[in-house]
């Protein structure tokens, strides 16, 4: 458990240090976000999904 939260830690300082540093880009890219088809975003978000679990299963192996 406390590995997990560990990395649930990390993942939020990640994910907010954009935020943080740049939010006049970030509204921007926001904005070019909202342009993309559905589609293409649940491809990518299916990709992040894939790439994500391999690099789980490497390493914990």
């Amino acid at each position: 458990m406390k590995f997990f939260l560990c990395v649930i830690g990390m993942v939020l300082i990640i994910e907010g240090l954009p935020y943080f540093a740049f939010p006049e880009k970030i509204k921007d890219y926001l904005m070019k976000v909202y342009e993309i088809p559905g589609s293409t975003l649940r491809k990518l978000g299916l990709a992040a999904v894939i790439i994500g679990l391999l690099l789980v299963y490497l390493g914990r192996n």
